[in-house]
């Protein structure tokens, strides 16, 4: 092999091994996006793929060049020939790696078994194709990149009994910790939305009196929940805040299952994840699962404000909260403003108390009602708790108030829905100034999307100033809704990145303050 040989062999590993990696990084962070789940991934694989829609292409252009390098001897310079048809998916997902993320991958033990058994399925075909002839190795390998969303799939499909061995045991093992702490009391909180941001209120609350532990960031699925228990759980503590998340009817029942609840919360029921719930019946059935899930005498603190929680007439041992409802715990006399909000709660029994809090909107104000609910079911006086509510820091990502020099963000930015962001518009409309939304709309919203943004487009334009819709393919109906509601045609605008929208909106001319709502952010899946 003469020297400009072994350079174009050399210069083609590396491009070939290059996109490679790339492509199995990507893909591997689009599945743990998915959930790992293969037929999730699969519809997001064909309804998806938009920032890797070159795949499609380059497996036909790649399957015709490998069947003419076959026909046509082109010897060495064969190896340009790809080098060049390489360079673009290398570059394109080189691009992908470095664009921002949501949710970045997150390289765990799952990660590396997934990317390790890939390439060495990867190491097969090739060794096949080469044992075949060095000739079909050139011809197809090229093919193989083009294949590798499909073949990763294949290879989490190899994986599937290794990865249930390894959680199975992952879960006996929880269960051994949560039943060496047998005075533990273990609170599930569940809900359509609410649920990462009562969790946390309710963490300051009861840390008042008690040693609390609760599941981080939005840690609510079994393995999450699993992981938690295995890596803090300690025998101080004494109240477990178990946030249950659920995308499938049967995904809250899992979770009892493994962590056994004494008590419940459901903040809300509402059209969330109907593209694999299919129907709010569904979505109701799945949350009160916490319920069914309760000891005889175990508390069942419910929004009263959720009309789709209130058609459940089962007899449960409930305690309601709420701010529009004057059910169980509710909050009266409510004074929004952009510096926090006033209101004084009132309990069954009849007892007053009045809260200040630095948080913003009424959604805030519902969930530490809940939280207040709760506190005071377990013993906390209201006098402590109105010490504790003015403590509350805000969720990350859910209605954060942040100053960023000429313009203040309110990012609310967190996974998006339908209550929520008709909350997130109407909190905008507080603030004195210049008003700008920018949103991406919502997803999961199964049949019912337009109908949802079309509504959130009507609420909008009665709250906003300027509204930025990010990616038109989705927003169409936001857009129609708000020039429906007479909103002007010429401070409404449509970006194809969120960084474009974000840098348009600071650059807006106004004489007052700037105040910029980001309604939701969706991760690299969407």
């Amino acid at each position: 092999m003469g020297l400009l040989s072994i350079i174009l062999t050399v210069t083609y590993v590396v491009f070939f091994l290059g996109t490679l990696w790339y492509s199995a990084r990507y893909n591997t962070h689009m599945l743990q996006l998915n959930g790992y789940k293969n037929k999730e991934h699969m519809k997001w694989l064909k309804t998806g793929m938009k920032r890797q829609h070159f795949v499609l292409m380059y497996l036909a252009l790649m399957l015709v060049l490998s069947i003419l390098s076959l026909i046509i001897n082109l010897s060495s310079w064969v190896y340009v020939f790809w080098i060049l048809i390489l360079i673009i998916p290398f570059t394109g997902y080189v691009l992908l790696k470095r664009s921002n993320t949501k949710k970045k991958l997150v390289f765990t033990k799952r990660v590396r078994r997934l990317i390790v058994a890939d390439f060495i399925l990867n190491a097969i075909i090739l060794g096949a194709l080469y044992l075949a002839g060095s000739r079909y190795f050139l011809a197809f390998s090229p093919v193989l990149l083009t294949l590798q969303p499909f073949v990763l799939t294949f290879t989490n499909l190899l994986l599937k009994p290794v990865e249930k061995a390894v959680n199975n045991s992952f879960i006996k093992d929880a269960k051994r910790r949560l039943a060496a702490s047998p005075s533990l009391t273990v609170i599930g909180v569940t809900g359509s939305y609410g649920k990462t941001s009562l969790k946390f209120y309710l963490q300051t609350l009861l840390s008042t009196k008690y040693n609390v532990l609760v599941t981080p960031e939005s840690f609510n699925t079994p393995m999450g929940v699993v992981r938690t228990i295995r890596e803090q759980l300690k025998s101080t503590h004494e109240i477990f805040i178990c946030e249950m998340g659920a995308r499938h009817v049967g995904d809250i029942k899992e979770i009892c299952d493994i962590v056994h609840p004494q008590h419940g919360v459901i903040t809300s029921v509402g059209p969330q994840h109907l593209e694999t719930f299919f129907n709010i019946d569904n979505v109701r059935k799945t949350k009160f699962e916490l319920a069914d899930a309760l000891p005889k005498g175990g508390k069942l603190f419910l929004n009263a404000d959720s009309e789709e929680i209130l058609k459940d007439e089962r007899d449960f041992n409930k305690i309601y909260y709420g701010v529009n409802s004057t059910l169980g715990y509710h909050a009266e006399n409510v004074v929004l403003t952009p510096l926090g909000t006033d209101f004084t709660v009132v309990s069954p029994d009849g007892e007053k108390q009045e809260f200040h809090t630095q948080l913003i909107g009424s959604i805030n104000v519902l969930n530490i009602v809940g939280a207040i609910s709760i506190a005071h079911s377990f013993g906390v006086d209201f006098a402590t708790l109105k010490v504790a509510v003015r403590r509350i820091k805000p969720v990350p990502h859910r209605l954060e108030l942040k100053e960023a020099g000429a313009v203040t963000i309110i990012d609310d930015a967190f996974n998006s829905n339908p209550v929520g962001s008709k909350a997130a518009v109407e909190t905008l409309k507080l603030f004195d100034g210049t008003r700008i939304l920018i949103t991406p709309g919502m997803v999961e919203l199964g049949e019912k999307e337009n109908e949802l943004h079309y509504k959130f487009g009507t609420y909008a334009a009665s709250c906003c100033d300027y509204i930025l819709l990010v990616n038109k393919y989705r927003t169409g109906s936001i857009r129609q809704g708000a020039l429906d509601s007479d909103f002007p045609s010429d401070h409404l605008f449509e970006f194809d990145r969120f960084t474009e929208a974000y840098d348009f909106a600071v650059s807006i001319n106004t004489d007052s303050h700037k105040y910029i709502l980001l309604e939701n952010d969706l991760p690299d899946n969407y």
